[in-house]
């Protein structure tokens, strides 16, 4: 596939993951989405559900993952792609690994998190069984913006008790 074309082809799925991110926000939960494509095919979904869960693990990219899985009948995503509008932290991008992600596209870096090469490189890291390609920065822009209106919205938000 030529590069522009694959370009385009990111692109469009992130766009897909970025509303994903959007639906995250609605509900009140960090804006991160996640999708999984394989052959052309969106095969998973997930957004970041934490809060409504009440689970620390209910990631973007653990549900997603999770979804695939499912759909394809399989623990692992061979010839999958994972596109996501945050880069992963290190129980996603293990989780990653574990299934065996052909590729992951994501938009924003994460400084604080990120575990797909700002902090650490765990789904390129050659001591593990598997390595996954990445791709990074694609609507990095709009998925940082997104994430900096939540954060400023919640920063401006009566207090909560906690649960």
């Amino acid at each position: 596939m030529a590069l522009n074309s694959l370009l385009d082809t990111d692109r469009r799925w992130m766009l897909q993951a970025f509303r994903e991110a959007e639906r995250a926000f609605e509900e009140n939960e960090v804006p991160v989405g996640a999708v999984v494509v394989k052959d052309g095919v969106l095969v998973g979904r997930g957004r970041n559900a934490v809060e409504r869960l009440g689970d620390p693990t209910a990631h973007a990219e653990i549900l997603a993952t999770s979804a695939a899985c499912e759909t394809l009948g399989s623990k692992f995503l061979d010839g999958c792609t994972l596109y996501v509008t945050l880069e992963p932290c290190p129980m996603c991008a293990g989780a990653l690994v574990l299934a065996r992600l052909q590729r992951l596209v994501f938009g924003a870096f994460d400084e604080k998190f990120g575990a797909a090469s700002t902090l650490y490189s765990i789904p390129q890291d050659p001591r593990l069984n598997h390595q996954v390609e990445i791709v990074s920065g694609i609507e990095a822009e709009r998925s940082a913006e997104l994430l900096q209106a939540f954060f400023r919205q919640r920063r401006h938000a009566p207090k909560q008790e906690p649960r």
